[in-house]
């Protein structure tokens, strides 16, 4: 993954991904999942509850619970699945899946630069993570997760406005799972 990429001093000790970290807003989207060939639509909320904590319920759009969690710092509950999802890979997946997208600090280890964008290397769960920082716009545009040899998980925002991706798609390299977001547009 780094073969093109030049190294850099690190020059920044955190990289942050402030999409999801402001405790005053509901951040709403219309999602569609894919996971395995069974598709799932309807309304994914995210909530900043406090300096640590977050919640992530997945709904029908008729308000029908289809996955409750709560991240509280390192610690995951799962409160509801629907029987469908309620598989540990799946369960497994989906929870590191948020938390990657949720975590709004993380260690930087190295530093890159790579066409347009400075990559940030940092640990997690055993794997690590790039965070692909936009040098025009200084945007968090991209994170990929990967183990030693190969990318497992590569989170893209798209038509970000200001702390807001209105656009997020979580696609998975050796699993078929595949999450497409975008955030519902004010009235």
């Amino acid at each position: 993954m780094t073969k093109d990429w030049v190294a850099s001093e690190t020059k920044k000790d955190i990289v942050e991904n402030k999409y999801f970290s402001d405790s005053n807003k509901d951040y709403i989207y219309k999602a569609k999942i894919n996971i395995y060939n069974h598709k799932f639509g309807g309304i994914l909320i995210i909530k900043k509850i406090n300096d640590q904590n977050h919640r992530v319920v997945f709904t029908t759009e008729f308000g029908n619970k289809l996955f409750d969690f709560l991240y509280e710092g390192e610690n995951f509950r799962k409160n509801f699945i629907i029987d469908n999802l309620d598989k540990k890979l799946i369960v497994n997946t989906l929870q590191r899946d948020f938390k990657l997208l949720i975590s709004e600090k993380a260690t930087v280890l190295e530093q890159y630069h790579v066409e347009d964008y400075k990559v940030y290397k940092t640990s997690g769960d055993k794997r690590s993570n790039f965070y692909f920082i936009n040098k025009k716009s200084h945007t968090l545009d991209k994170i990929v997760n990967t183990s030693k040899t190969k990318e497992k998980v590569v989170v893209l925002f798209t038509e970000i406005e200001g702390d807001v991706a209105n656009k997020i798609q979580i696609s998975h390299n050796t699993i078929n799972l595949q999450i497409e977001l975008e955030k519902f547009a004010k009235y």
